[in-house]
């Protein structure tokens, strides 16, 4: 996993950001340079234990607005990979940590905790109550529009 963000939104108990823009330099959260997602999953650090994984806000270095690469993940064994690309100022990456056996997909099969990850390009989550989070806000008559691009291939 790739992540171009130098910065993420630290969350409360209730995984509701604080507002905080913190440095991922240092931390488990620094996915710069391509970085295997389990690698420090469970490390000893208390926004991963409040997440139960990652379940968090990166913020993007592009700061939206323009398409440009938010995220790549690649897969070794198979050699498949997907690129990312948004206008959004920020991703949220999520690590399947609530999964519990409990849902079936293709074939039966049961999805498990950390089976899975997503990502998801947005505007950062609760945006409205922290002045330091770009505005989400969209006055009567104006529009919203925004591109993301999944890109796959094999290498």
């Amino acid at each position: 996993m790739k992540l171009n963000a130098s910065r993420y939104t630290p969350v409360d108990d209730k995984l509701i950001p604080t507002g905080e823009l913190a440095p991922v330099e240092g931390t488990p959260f620094d996915f710069r340079k391509g970085t295997d997602v389990g690698a420090r999953i469970n490390a000893d650090n208390d926004q991963l234990k409040k997440g139960g994984g990652y379940d968090h806000n990166w913020v993007l270095d592009s700061g939206g607005g323009k398409m440009a690469e938010a995220a790549e993940v690649y897969e070794s064994s198979s050699g498949r990979a997907m690129q990312v690309l948004t206008d959004q100022p920020g991703v949220q990456f999520y690590t399947g940590n609530f999964l519990d056996g409990s849902l079936t997909g293709k074939d039966g099969k049961s999805y498990q905790k950390r089976a899975a990850l997503c990502l998801e390009t947005q505007h950062f989550p609760d945006s409205p109550n922290h002045p330091k989070f770009p505005t989400t806000e969209l006055k009567a008559g104006g529009h919203f529009h925004s591109v993301t691009i999944f890109r796959f291939s094999t290498r």
